[in-house]
């Protein structure tokens, strides 16, 4: 069955409140392009400011919004407030409207591959590509009845739920292994075991990434290459929905940038989100990945420091080392991150932690697997839901 087509403008317009609704005492909750994940719409941080520091460009929001990301390189960042709050203008504010657009139908419909491809077709501009909000609001949506949206937000709902029950599932292993790391070699603040001490370059290799172009950009293809930038970088896994590529016979001279497995990787922009520092190990990736400047790297110099030095960088000690500077966009020095102090374990030690470490990533990559599986089964059943075939 084929749905009615609607005009997105006519159903969900632009909305923001009005900010004089404020009081100039009042906190509020801050939102930006970075505190929404892609694909997921998780929300990453929830950062509270006061008013006075709302600044010009930006619109207030509510729990009855839909908020989308109109940039090309955040497409799919789809967030669903759950409260009062204040967004940047690269946040679309749309306000379905309650009698025709169940806003959980909207936000699933914004994050669906039929959505983000036609929005990807549409995109313009050199170094921050966009789409006219013009041709945005003239889309037609599929619009069954209010009843069925609701019907088909509830499925997708569940089948969603299987995606975040096998990441949670990772965070757990995540937890585990930070308490084997502690019962291991103690506390990196207070040392207990008396382990010597020295740099974190004594075990690797530290650089940043390469300043690409975003004008010189290019789409996916076999003639392109994978950038890593912050925005993949997430808290112990890698996020690839939101992409840029980079052409492939402009890499020459820049090997020392292409990421390897073991390599850790560290986002060095707003670095903390309330799911924690955004750092990786790089495993084996399926297509060559380049690092972008703003992101670093750290090599081990042997393969069996990888898991160590992973911990003492997501250790208490390291946030209290290298806390962000405080500038418009907060950041970790390179200076700070390569004078970090370590603790320096007998090799053996450093092995045997290693090798646990292994046999749980073993089990993390089944659950890697699983994940992929099931982001492969929500994307066909969301692909029948807007066709009228579920």
């Amino acid at each position: 069955m084929s749905w009615p087509m609607c005009v997105l403008g006519d159903v969900a317009p632009a909305k923001p409140i009005k900010l004089n609704s404020f009081k100039q005492s009042d906190n509020f909750w801050q939102v930006t392009l970075d505190h929404i994940e892609s694909g997921t719409g998780r929300l990453l941080e929830r950062n509270i400011k006061p008013l006075s520091e709302a600044g010009t460009s930006t619109h207030a929001f509510d729990e009855r919004h839909v908020l989308y990301s109109k940039l090309r390189p955040y497409l799919n960042k789809v967030l669903l407030p759950d409260g009062i709050g204040i967004g940047t203008t690269e946040l679309v504010p749309m306000l379905p409207d309650p009698e025709r657009l169940d806003r959980d139908y909207l936000a699933y419909y914004l994050k669906s591959n039929i959505f983000v491809n036609w929005v990807s077709s549409q995109t313009a501009g050199a170094k921050m590509p966009r789409v006219s909000m013009n041709t945005f609001w003239e889309h037609e949506i599929p619009l069954p009845p209010l009843p069925e949206q609701k019907r088909i937000a509830a499925i997708l709902d569940k089948a969603d739920s299987l995606r975040r029950k096998n990441q949670q599932a990772i965070q757990l292993a995540d937890k585990f292994l930070r308490a084997v790391f502690l019962d291991m070699f103690g506390d990196p603040v207070t040392n207990p075991k008396g382990w010597e001490i020295g740099k974190i370059t004594s075990l690797a290799e530290v650089i940043t990434g390469y300043a690409f172009k975003s004008s010189e950009f290019v789409e996916e293809s076999d003639d392109a290459i994978r950038l890593c930038r912050g925005a993949n970088t997430l808290t112990g896994y890698f996020h690839w929905s939101d992409t840029v590529y980079w052409p492939k016979q402009k890499t020459y001279g820049l090997d020392q940038y292409l990421i390897k497995q073991g390599d850790i990787i560290l986002a060095m922009d707003r670095p903390w989100i309330s799911s924690g520092l955004k750092v990786c190990i790089a495993d084996n990736f399926d297509k060559p990945t380049y690092l972008v400047q703003r992101v670093a790297r750290l090599r081990p110099t042997k393969p069996i420091y990888s898991d160590f030095i992973y911990s003492c960088i997501k250790s208490k000690s390291f946030e209290s080392h290298c806390c962000p500077t405080e500038t418009t966009v907060p950041h970790i020095s390179p200076v700070e991150l390569k004078n970090f102090e370590v603790m320096l374990p007998s090799e053996t030690e450093l092995k045997r932690f290693h090798e646990v470490v292994q046999r749980v990533r073993s089990l993390n990559r089944n659950l890697d697997i699983s994940n992929c599986k099931a982001d492969m089964s929500f994307n066909a059943l969301s692909q029948k839901a807007f066709a009228g075939e579920l």
